[in-house]
Formats: structure tokens, sequence, C-alpha cells
């Protein structure tokens, strides 16, 4: 279903451009590549006693103050403009690698040394399939990204939640949540990557972000990873309600809602999502410019995608599409031309 290793695409100097014209491209003090020269790594146990899949790495005594302080000011870039007033106090706790997945991050614990508060943060190599996901969900989900690169580099902040699989356990045992509002959050969730051709949200690849409201518990889910945007050519691939560890999330839909809450609450998602490509229209009018000269998948998939695409709208200007970006561009269109005559 899902192609078994992604290509790697390197960034395009037409990305390059936008990326600093919007404030994303900067030179970083520390890159990706100098932290791939670790000397020894040991395994990361979790507080259950678990492996985690990732490896704390470790680097020789006369490097480690340099690669620090570098980390530091990288954090101070993507958390606040580039001030460096904060650094004095704040320090690297741990600098953990996985080798699972397609860009095999770097993370970093960083901790404020006056009250122990710690944040993350993670480096990568700058794909450009993720580059183009990271910016898409900044412009039209409801969540706001803060990622840096710098030529091969990606930095990009933690986004906190609860893991999408570990999440059902959690919603048993705690009666105050809404499993209506679980479910209409997920519906919502399925149309913004449907839309957005966002792949392969499987539940540990999304996290629910809970916020208490003055009456009830508000869901909102955010993906965590975009390696997947707009690259693969089936369709069902951006709809997370087609894989298997969704399942249980799509139970919950089906069991509480009809057909026709279910196209309210999609409809609703398409208005905001409309929205906002109204008021973003010239930084997506920007990328999409970028977007439609790239090469981002093969022509086989790029050939599927198109004529499913048609055959699911009845939409034959899909299937003309000779690129992902043609075929994103004419997602977004049908978004603005169906919300505009309702």
């Amino acid at each position: 279903m899902i192609s078994k290793k992604k290509i790697f695409i390197p960034i395009a100097s037409t990305l390059r451009y936008y990326l600093k014209i919007y404030n994303r491209e900067h030179k970083l003090p520390v890159s990706y590549n100098q932290l791939r020269y670790y000397t020894d790594s040991v395994a990361y146990i979790n507080d259950q006693g678990k492996d985690t899949l990732w490896e704390t790495v470790l680097y020789p005594q006369d490097q480690i103050q340099d690669i620090h302080e570098g980390l530091k000011r990288v954090y101070a870039r993507l958390k606040a403009g580039g001030d460096v007033k904060a650094l004095n106090h704040l320090y690297i706790e741990r600098i953990d690698f996985c080798s699972f997945g397609n860009s095999h991050p770097f993370r970093i614990k960083i901790v404020n040394s006056f009250n122990d508060v710690y944040d993350y943060f993670y480096i990568k190599t700058a794909d450009a399939s993720r580059v183009y996901g990271l910016e898409i969900e900044h412009i039209l989900s409801p969540n706001q990204l803060h990622y840096l690169t710098d030529e091969d580099t990606l930095v990009e902040e933690h986004i906190a939640g609860i893991p999408g699989d570990h999440f059902l356990p959690l919603y048993e045992n705690r009666p105050e949540f809404n499993p209506k509002r679980i479910a209409k959050e997920f519906v919502k969730f399925n149309e913004r990557c449907f839309i957005r051709l966002l792949g392969d949200m499987r539940a540990y690849n999304f996290v629910f972000d809970i916020t208490p409201d003055f009456d009830a518990h508000q869901f909102r889910i955010r993906a965590i990873d975009f390696d997947q945007q707009f690259y693969e050519g089936n369709k069902n691939i951006y709809m997370p309600q087609y894989f298997k560890e969704n399942f249980p999330y799509v139970q919950m839909v089906q069991k509480l809602f009809n057909k026709d809450v279910v196209k309210q609450y999609q409809q609703e998602e398409r208005s905001l999502i409309a929205r906002r490509l109204r008021e973003e229209r010239h930084r997506v009018k920007s990328l999409r410019d970028v977007l439609v000269k790239e090469d981002l998948s093969t022509p086989e998939k790029i050939y599927q995608l198109g004529h499913e695409l048609s055959d699911h709208y009845e939409d034959s200007i899909f299937a003309k599409c000779d690129s992902m970006g043609h075929i994103i561009d004419r997602s977004l269109k049908r978004v603005l031309l169906t919300t505009h005559n309702k």
C-alpha cells in the first residue's frame, strides 16, 4: 500500500528561495551532518523499562561543549527569533538518535536550569516532501508550526500531545472525555489530510492535543509525520480512515454519527480551509508557483493519483495533471469552488 522506502528529495533552488522569503532558511551553527559523527551510543529506555528505539549518542569531550552551545543557539533561533539572552540558563541534557523511519532524526532535550522545565526539538535531513508538508500544515491547518532549514538540515519544534495509538486506553479510563467530540475531530482530521494530500496518518503518526474548556474537554488531532506529503499514488493513503491502526476511531464515528452528520463536519472543515486559503492567498500562490515545477514523485504515482482523484470527484482535470504540484493545486481550488457556492 505504501512504498517500502520513499525516495529522498533534496530541496530545489526554487523552494530554497521561498523558504528565505518566508524566514525559514537561516545559517545555523550545527548541521545534521555534524551530529552524525558521534562516537558511541546507548539504548534509551523509558520510565516503564521499555526500549524506545532511540539511542542516546555520545560525542568526544573536546567537541561536546561546542555542539551543546550550537544547539542552544539553534533553539534560540527556532523559539525566540535568535535572541540569545536566555541561553545562559539553558543546557542540553541529552541528544538521541533514531534509525527507524525515513528521516533518521536527532532529538535534543533542552532544560531550563532555573525551574527544570524542559523542551525537545529535532534535527533531520531536509527532505523536500517533508518541508512541503510542514509548510502546508502551517498555512492550512489550525496549527502553526515552527521549523527552520539550512542547506541539508531541517530543524523542527516538538509537537506535544498523546500519540493516537496510546490515546484510546487513556480515553477508556476518562469518563469526562466525550466520545462524540473525539469522533468529530477524527472526521475533520480525515478531511484535512485528504484535501491537502498528507499520507500515512496511522495512529502513531498523529497526536491528540487536549484542552480543558469551561464545560468539557476539546480535542484536536495533530499530524507529527510529514514524510508522505503527496508522494504515493493510492488516494486511500491520504485518508486516515483506511488504516487498520485507526479502525477503533472509525468504529467510534460509525457508532455515533449518521452520514448527514459526517457530511456536516466535512463541510465545516472544508470551509475552514477555504477561509485560510483566502487569508493566505499570496503565500499560497508563492508556494503553488514553486510546487508545480517540482518533481516530487514518480510518473506512475502521479498518473495513478490523478486518475483516482478524477474518479472520486468526477473531475477530469485531475487526470490531466502531470505533477503532484498540479494535483494539490487542483485539490485546493476545488475547496474554494465548492465552499464559494454553498
